[in-house]
């Protein structure tokens, strides 16, 4: 059984559900620090052929705070806002239709308080779309005894209290973890390395590592299953 604990983002890149895809169980790893400028409440969608950023606004902004203690600014306008700005860039897009509805229903259902809860959902909502079965937990609600351990000793410790002893992180924590530490533990570190599969855009020039709307709305959902095999574990 394999293990991934990731920081929740809204509507992430593919690489990140390639992260799901390679795991049985999926923690959520929202009792830690906000990252400013980061991926948690942000991504980047298509604006008039171009790469631009959507953001969620959010309550005073701090590195200091933890991503489920970090609240959305519940502001109409400024989902309605981007919505239009979705519906009259991706409109003309093949799954257009479909897509829509699924995220105008996620950002205007106003039950989510923390950015947390948000972020997850619109992960767990596309994976439902898109039929990947996988358990998903919460590092806050389901390993709380777990977050006065160091970085590295938590995800080897949630790891073991799901009895798995494979664990698999993002290719960014090549730099921050240790295989031979790991393996002191019992543990199997792997990273993943993510590929991007061309699609056809609006543009003849492909732009890659946009978030998941961009895939959903040129894709259908059998094809993106298979751009989720596209990764490599190292």
């Amino acid at each position: 059984m394999k293990v991934a604990i990731m920081q929740p983002y809204i509507f992430p890149y593919i690489g990140y559900f390639q992260l799901i895809n390679s795991t049985d169980i999926f923690v959520f790893y929202d009792d830690v620090n906000f990252i400013k400028s980061g991926w948690i409440n942000r991504n980047k969608i298509l604006i008039n052929g171009k790469e631009n950023y959507f953001t969620i606004p959010l309550e005073n902004i701090s590195s200091y705070t933890l991503i489920n203690e970090t609240k959305i600014l519940n502001t109409p306008k400024t989902i309605n806002k981007l919505l239009k700005s979705i519906e009259q860039n991706y409109k003309k897009a093949p799954y257009f239709d479909k897509v829509y509805p699924l995220i105008t229903h996620l950002l205007t259902e106003n039950r989510y308080t923390f950015i947390s809860e948000l972020a997850a959902q619109s992960i767990i909502e596309v994976c439902k779309y898109l039929g990947i079965d996988k358990k998903f937990l919460f590092s806050s609600k389901d390993f709380p005894e777990t977050k006065s351990l160091e970085r590295a000793d938590r995800l080897i410790e949630i790891t073991q209290r799901l009895n798995s002893n494979n664990y698999i992180n993002p290719i960014g924590g090549t730099e921050l973890y240790n295989k031979d530490y790991f393996k002191e533990k019992g543990i199997n570190l792997q990273f993943i390395k993510p590929f991007s599969t061309p699609y056809k855009q609006f543009n003849e020039e492909f732009i890659p590592w946009l978030s998941i709307i961009d895939v959903l709305m040129f894709n259908n959902p059998s094809d993106i299953k298979k751009m989720l095999d596209k990764y490599e574990l190292i």
